[in-house]
């Protein structure tokens, strides 16, 4: 008998207030057609005064238990990528585990940035297959809006607001790569390029900071650190490209998703595609996109799903799941 990691329920949950890139224009020497051109993002969600990243959290969670047909008590354990927690501590996780009502298990904050889904998900693998835990609230939440230089037009425009939550469950398989849940992951991370993307706030200046980036650097590193960690993983799982159903991929920027599925050999017809209406959420992204994704249709039960990102550190890698 060998034990999986199996996706039960998925959701997300976006703020209210939707930012048009119109809306830079009177603020920034920029305009839409320079945002699209260079992103692909149209519009995005900016969190409300008052409203936290756990707030977000707890809503995707919500929809992920409905979608699950759970309670919060059914789960052990809750995992939350963020870079953007509420305070510096407790985490945003307990305070998730408060909202939702959970009054067993634990629940704990795990920082990759944008690559913190990926490594939350494989963390949660673990959890399971260690027996740990038999199912695990897998969330990523941001409140990016709040760590912007509004001053910065080559930053501010590209991020956004949200979050999406999986429920993964243990479930018994053949062992194969025909199980359904998480076949394979492969994670990597390398401190000497820092300076590419931080935010220059924290315990050292006892500030929030800002947001900075190395763009054209973020985007080499990107395109060939997501193709390779890709490829690392499906080679773990006995599979190749050709078996790919569906790239879910951080959603950065456009130009970064068509690269990397270019050099994967991937079609985009086979890409779940959601920056153009969120933006850059980090840590949600992925999720989101999942969650999206299954909503629209395209994600199905059996499909073999790839998902990638990199974010700061940097930090970067690939969990390969079947739905």
């Amino acid at each position: 008998m060998t034990i999986r990691a199996v996706v039960r329920g998925v959701g997300h949950y976006l703020p209210d207030r939707i930012v048009p890139n119109a809306e830079f224009e009177a603020k920034l020497e920029t305009s839409d057609e320079w945002i699209r051109s260079r992103s692909g993002i149209e519009r995005r969600h900016f969190a409300a005064e008052g409203q936290t990243t756990s707030d977000l959290g707890a809503r995707s969670a919500e929809a992920a238990l409905m979608d699950a047909g759970l309670v919060a008590d059914d789960i052990d354990a809750i995992v939350l990528a963020t870079s953007t927690a509420d305070l510096t501590f407790p985490s945003a996780a307990t305070m998730i585990q408060q909202k939702l009502g959970m009054t067993r298990g634990f629940a704990f904050d795990l920082q990759a940035v944008c690559a913190g889904f990926v490594f939350a998900l494989t963390n949660a693998n673990a959890l399971i297959l260690s027996g740990q835990a038999r199912r695990v609230l897998v969330i990523g939440a941001e409140t990016f809006s709040r760590l912007m230089d509004w001053n910065d037009r080559t930053t501010s425009v590209l991020f956004g607001d949200g979050a999406g939550a999986l429920v993964l469950e243990a479930q018994e398989g053949t062992g194969s790569k025909d199980d359904r849940g998480i076949l394979s992951s492969d994670l990597n991370s390398d401190g000497r390029f820092k300076d590419l993307l931080y935010v220059d706030g924290g315990s050292s200046t006892g500030t929030t900071g800002y947001l900075r980036m190395e763009g054209k650097e973020v985007f080499r590193h990107a395109v060939e650190k997501l193709a390779a960690t890709a490829h690392t993983a499906l080679e773990k799982a006995g599979m190749t490209s050709e078996d790919v159903d569906w790239i879910v991929p951080h959603q950065a920027n456009i130009r970064i998703i068509e690269a990397t599925a270019k050099r994967m050999q991937v079609p985009m017809d086979r890409v779940v595609v959601t920056v153009q209406d969120h933006g850059n959420t980090s840590a949600a992204s992925i999720p989101l996109a999942l969650s999206v994704g299954k909503a629209r249709g395209q994600i199905k039960p059996g499909d073999l799903c790839v998902v990638e990102a990199i974010g700061g550190g940097l930090a970067w890698g690939s969990v390969v799941l079947r739905w």
